[in-house]
């Protein structure tokens, strides 16, 4: 070593050294692969073959180049065996120098070695001119004829033998020749100082030109012709060398797709291998399928920190009909869309994740079923699939749609990318197209190339005219400078056929034609114009074309430009870079959003759970559905009385207004219990059964709403879910039905129960009189509530509270005052004259006319003008108010009748058949109380439990509705909170599997 560091080499240490820089060159020519990878192409292969034997030359070359004697640079008395006794760091700072060095060497080496190299290549490309040094003079006789020359007379021979040399036929022969070339006579004459012995090789005794002379030149002119056949031949052997070089370039092509196929069969077995259970259950998610997943969850997020998606994927743009949708079948190895001859077939963005796997299946995300793509049918179900999920997703009156279709594809073989197919960008809005269907597709196309890591794959229709493209200016206004552009030419086929000059084509593979640049610029044929063929047909169409295509041999393709298969694979290489450099950089983003949303949580709510709509939905499901059960708490006593009560609520009205009243104004019990059986059984076959019906159901309604409403006064209440409760009593309120049956069942208990007159016991008597009593009594404070409200405050309101009466009022006030002197006739009528008469005197329901006139009368001559109508609307008032009086009057004198009904006895002056009315209405409500008291706690109830169950499980199934159903900041907080922990651990578990695949 320190013989090495100090240039003191002994014999054996050029040993040393020579082996161990051979053994370093053989090491670099090791490492590169003999195969290129699967992303090279044939005529890269050779290219990297070429330059491996390239530094292999060199580095022998320059391996025994790179020896040169170091004790001859340094000096005896630098070397370090006289100087051992120096410190080591005086060694160690000069060993950068001696590098230096050493590279100073060998570059001077190297450069004089190139510089020897070029000027030999240089002089072996002059020509041979030795052979006319046998015939031109000496250097010294040229210089002493070369001062004394005429230079007048030489210059008009030049000028007139330059006049005479287009006059030469094509193959002049000698005697030609001679009259053309000066003889010695004339050289004398433009040099007379030179002797002609000087020139005796070149003419004769006759001064002419010697025959030597002439055969050299004829030798000369052979030459020429030899060498421009030798031209010929060097053109067509450089045909020759394209047309091996083709052929090898195919060759390599075909053993890399052997190989290729021989390691998709080797993968399969090794995924196929054991038992299917067991390596379902074992396996893990391929690297592909997680990013798309990842994917997934980013078209769904929507955050108001305007965190946005800008994870790479392929989108798939160009004209419509160009083709864009064949390059990608071609990609997935399968015809998996809809065709059509035309007309627009992609109306919606098609998400396609590419993966490797054992079987080539193509899978929907939301759906389970897999469509296997070696068989034709499953290839039409699964077209069939794509296009009525396409219309789906349109809106009426709209031609495309922004909603996302994810599928993914998996074969051997496969590259992994995802890659977005969008609808073709149109010139014309045709019939049938909505009237924004360009704007639309043309907002989509921008929409998905504005992510600046979205890798745009421009497809562009070969076979018509580059001016005609709309794809070009859309791309480059949103890549111009083409850093994620590729660019793809379809129909290369149909180009070579129409387009008359290749440097188009040239031109546009170049970057030179369209004002876009691009990262790379490719070439394909995907089709022969059958949409039957399969993919391996069109593949073997495709490299049928090119091997024989004359824009191939002619030089306007590249090998590394053509195929579907170097596109696949450039596209794929293009987007993992994008991913890799890129994926870290999102992950942050989205860990800054996440730390943003859960301080604003633990701000807000932080005593509360962080749950979503959907937890959300779950709890206060549950709470209703508990809510619903407690219904079965109720006791049956609760039942019939709030049912008992509402049932009366809705009765009353009827019984008093048609049924008692009516009655009560007949002239004997006889005709007034007529009355009543004939309108209560009227009543009872009518309308009292779907009214007790919809009594129970209101009641079962109003029962669930106070269950739900005793919940809100509890400390732990949560109101968010008031919404979805009260949507639900709604929703059930309006699709719930009784059963039918019930009301027949119900016709006949109240029929049963109102034709029953017989009271049994005192208890009921009294009974009967204390419903009468309430009743009458409730009905006697509306009506003097009515009344006061006609004739305003009295004189303590209008003394005491300042209040006033309105001019109807005071008119309504003088004539109440009027008839109420009517009415007071009933009340003063003597007892002898009830005795002798045998009744009491009943002023009958409306005023004669003339009692009405008199009221006028007097009413005007107390300055009040009334009319007759206004009169009768007022006694109407008046005299049921003494009606109801008159009629608790006569229930609280029945308190002691009960002895007198029981034994029939009628000759009393008490009149208490209306008691036994009200007796016979209060039995009817007990037993149809009764009745749907047990239809609500055997059925209806269990029934609605269900129907509430089914409704909540349909809202649960709709986004939509729980949407606005569950709604505020802690809801949509909770649910960024939810997608973007969510994306985070997605995007962290890939870059983790994404650096253990490196």
């Amino acid at each position: 070593m320190l013989r090495l560091a100090s240039g003191t080499f002994s014999p054996s240490c050029r040993y040393c050294v020579e082996k161990l820089t051979t053994r370093h060159a053989s090491q670099r020519l090791s490492q590169k692969p003999l195969l290129p990878a699967n992303s090279r192409t044939a005529s890269s292969l050779l290219q990297s073959t070429h330059l491996t034997r390239h530094r292999a030359q060199l580095t022998c070359q320059y391996s025994t180049l790179a020896r040169p004697n170091l004790r001859n640079l340094i000096s005896p008395t630098n070397r370090i065996v006289q100087s051992q006794q120096r410190n080591m760091s005086v060694l160690s700072k000069l060993r950068p120098l001696l590098k230096i060095r050493y590279w100073i060497l060998g570059a001077g080496i190297g450069g004089g070695y190139s510089a020897k190299a070029t000027y030999e290549s240089w002089k072996d490309k002059v020509p041979d001119m030795s052979w006319l040094g046998e015939y031109l003079p000496d250097a010294d006789t040229v210089s002493k004829f070369i001062p004394n020359v005429d230079t007048d007379k030489y210059r008009k021979f030049l000028l007139k033998l330059k006049k005479s040399i287009p006059e030469l036929p094509e193959s002049p022969d000698m005697a030609t020749l001679k009259g053309y070339l000066p003889d010695a006579d004339r050289m004398k004459d433009w040099s007379p100082d030179v002797t002609m012995d000087d020139f005796s090789s070149v003419f004769n005794e006759d001064n002419s030109i010697t025959t030597g002379v002439m055969t050299a030149m004829k030798v000369n002119a052979e030459g020429s012709e030899e060498e421009s056949a030798k031209k010929m031949s060097d053109k067509e052997r450089l045909q020759k060398i394209q047309e091996e070089f083709l052929q090898e370039q195919l060759k390599y092509q075909r053993q890399l797709e052997r190989l290729e196929k021989e390691n998709k069969e080797l993968r399969k077995q090794i995924m196929l291998k054991g038992d299917k259970a067991v390596y379902k259950r074992r396996t893990k998610k391929s690297l592909i399928d997680m990013y798309s997943e990842v994917l997934d969850e980013l078209s769904e997020y929507d955050s108001s920190y305007n965190t946005q998606d800008e994870l790479p994927r392929v989108v798939v743009v160009g004209d419509q009909s160009a083709g864009k949708t064949s390059v990608l079948e071609m990609v997935a190895q399968a015809r998996i869309f809809p065709r059509g001859a035309g007309e627009m077939m992609t109306r919606a963005p098609v998400k396609v994740t590419l993966s490797e796997g054992p079987h080539h299946i193509a899978m929907f995300k939301d759906s389970d079923r897999e469509f296997d793509l070696t068989k034709e049918s499953e290839l039409e179900a699964l077209r069939r699939e794509v296009e009525i999920r396409m219309k789906a997703s349109v809106r009426p009156g709209q031609t495309v749609s922004m909603e996302t279709i994810a599928m993914s594809v998996k074969g051997p073989g496969l590259q992994r990318m995802v890659l977005v197919d969008l609808p073709g960008i149109i010139s014309t809005e045709t019939q049938g197209m909505a009237s924004a269907t360009k704007e639309s597709i043309k907002m989509m196309c921008e929409h998905y190339m504005s992510n600046p890591n979205a890798i745009i794959l421009c497809i562009q229709d070969g076979s018509v005219d580059a001016e005609r493209s709309n794809v070009t200016d859309l791309v480059s206004h949103m890549d111009p400078q083409g850093k994620r552009t590729i660019f793809v030419l379809t129909k290369v086929d149909l180009a070579e056929k129409n387009i008359t000059n290749p440097r188009r084509i040239k031109q546009i593979l170049e970057g030179k034609l369209f004002p876009m640049k691009a990262l790379g610029y490719f070439a394909v044929v995907t089709g022969r114009g059958n949409k039957d063929d399969s993919i391996e047909t069109i593949r073997g169409y495709e490299e049928e074309f090119f091997r024989t295509s004359q824009l191939f041999r002619s030089g306007v393709l590249k090998a590394s430009q053509m195929t579907t298969q170097n596109l696949s694979f450039a596209v794929s290489d293009c987007f993992w870079k994008m991913v890799k450099a890129s994926v870290e950089q999102q992950a942050d983003t989205y860990k800054a959003a996440r730390f943003n949303l859960e301080t604003e949580w633990k701000n807000n709510y932080p005593s509360l759970r962080q749950l979503d709509r959907d937890e959300l939905f779950e709890k206060g499901k549950g709470e209703i559905l508990d809510e619903v059960m407690n219904l079965s708490q109720v006791t049956p006593k609760q039942w019939e009385e709030a049912l008992w009560a509402k049932l009366w609520d809705q009765a009353a009205e009827h019984v008093i207004e048609n049924i008692y009243l009516p009655a009560a104004q007949t002239e004997s019990a006889g005709h007034f219990n007529t009355t009543v059986d004939i309108k209560l059984k009227q009543w009872a076959d009518q309308q009292l059964p779907k009214k007790s019906v919809l009594v129970g159901w209101e009641t079962l309604q109003e029962e669930l709403k106070g269950l739900m409403d005793r919940g809100k006064d509890a400390q732990n209440h949560d109101d968010i879910f008031d919404h979805l409760k009260e949507a639900v009593i709604k929703e059930a309120t309006r699709k719930h039905r009784w059963q039918g049956e019930a009301a027949n069942s119900l016709r006949v208990i109240q029929l049963n129960a109102l034709e029953d007159r017989s009271i049994a016991e005192k208890s009921q008597w009294d009974s009967a009189i204390k419903f009468m009593e309430s009743t009458l009594q409730d009905k006697l404070f509306e009506t003097e509530s009515k009344i006061n409200k006609m004739s305003g405050p009295g004189w303590v309101g209008r003394w005491f509270k300042w209040q006033y009466q309105s001019q109807d009022q005071a008119k309504c006030a003088a004539t109440k005052t009027e008839l109420e002197k009517i009415v007071a006739l009933d009340e003063k009528w003597p007892a002898y004259q009830a005795f002798e008469t045998g009744s009491v005197r009943k002023h009958p329901p409306y005023l004669a006319m003339d009692e009405t006139t008199t009221v006028r009368k007097n009413l005007e001559a107390q300055g009040v003008d009334v009319d007759n109508d206004f009169i009768k609307t007022t006694w109407h008032e008046v005299y049921r108010r003494h009606f109801l009086k008159q009629a608790l009057v006569r229930a609280n004198e029945c308190r002691r009748g009960f002895y007198y009904y029981q034994r029939g006895i009628t000759d009393t002056d008490l009149e208490c058949h209306d008691i036994v009315l009200f007796w016979r209405i209060q039995k009817m409500l007990q037993c149809t109380s009764n009745a749907l008291r047990q239809q609500i706690m055997n059925t209806e109830a269990r029934r609605l439990e269900k129907e509430v169950k089914h409704m909540l499980e349909g809202l649960g199934e709709d986004p939509q509705k729980k949407l606005g159903l569950l709604q505020g900041r802690r809801v949509t907080l909770a649910e960024e909170l939810k997608k973007v922990r969510g994306i985070q651990e997605k995007l962290e578990e890939f870059i983790e599997a994404l650096r253990k695949e490196k």
